[in-house]
């Protein structure tokens, strides 16, 4: 594993937060970390490309094959030349050669996927023998935690908590909000031995991500008149918490963190 510097989590909150709304961004921000912490073998299986952003700040001159069920996203994602070749594909099926890929990544995108179980078998055939796959996803706290039902539930609203959960994660397309134990269950039955994880992203940063959704709304604005999510590319911008951001890129581990990042290894 390899420690990032200070340089690295700036440039890592500028790609993040300077390119997409905050709420997003910031995320995005802790998860590019994991990655450039790893080793990732190539070639590389990027499952979910869509409009390749991720993969351009955390790519440079590797061999990425991406594959999204997408085809605009995937338009965008072919101009930022990153992914050599692009595949649209819904995931559990690609043209892509067994065992050719020496690691594969899939980030913030089994969450939403209804017939999960197909794709990791997939991601299995494509990895060779003993490498390495590495996905984050949100968790269970994405169903209990969320700040609108602390809210609701402490003026005894209950049932308006609950309606506002399933409205909140269906909004969100999240159907996969699952613990540890469900992901290594699905992990060894597609044919990974060995699942290390940590989970990220306290509650704290949760809600500030939940009320961004709201926040952010100027941003869709910028991207409908200007092609662009954010107009000024400023960490002094007061829009953008870079500060906090920056502070989280450094200690992102939370043992009650909202999400969590796997590293699944394939039977070799």
């Amino acid at each position: 594993m390899t420690e990032l510097t200070k340089a690295d989590i700036e440039r890592i909150c500028s790609q993040q937060l300077f390119h997409l709304p905050y709420f997003r961004g910031m995320l995005r921000a802790v998860e590019q970390s994991f990655y450039e912490q790893q080793v990732l073998e190539e070639p590389i299986y990027d499952l979910g490309a869509g409009d390749g952003h991720f993969a351009w700040a955390l790519f440079e001159n590797q061999k990425v094959i991406g594959v999204d069920p997408w085809w605009q996203p995937l338009l965008e994602a072919r101009k930022r030349n990153v992914y050599p070749l692009l595949v649209q594909s819904k995931g559990a099926w690609a043209p892509i050669e067994s065992e050719s890929c020496g690691s594969a990544m899939s980030n913030s995108v089994l969450e939403h996927i209804p017939e999960v179980q197909p794709v990791l078998d997939e991601v299995a055939r494509v990895l060779k023998p003993g490498g390495k796959f590495y996905f984050a996803v949100p968790n269970q706290r994405f169903i209990t935690d969320l700040w609108g039902i602390k809210v609701l539930s402490s003026l005894g609203l209950k049932g308006l908590a609950l309606t506002y959960s399933r409205l909140f994660n269906k909004i969100a397309r999240h159907i996969n909000l699952d613990p540890p134990e469900v992901w290594i269950e699905r992990l060894k039955r597609a044919g990974f031995d060995e699942v290390d994880y940590w989970h990220y992203f306290p509650v704290k940063a949760m809600h500030k991500l939940e009320r961004g959704h709201v926040a952010g709304l100027p941003n869709l604005l910028w991207k409908k008149l200007f092609n662009r999510w954010v107009m000024f590319k400023n960490c002094k911008n007061p829009f953008i918490p870079y500060d906090e951001v920056s502070r989280l890129v450094a200690n992102p581990y939370d043992e009650e963190g909202t999400c969590t990042f796997y590293i699944a290894r394939r039977q070799s």
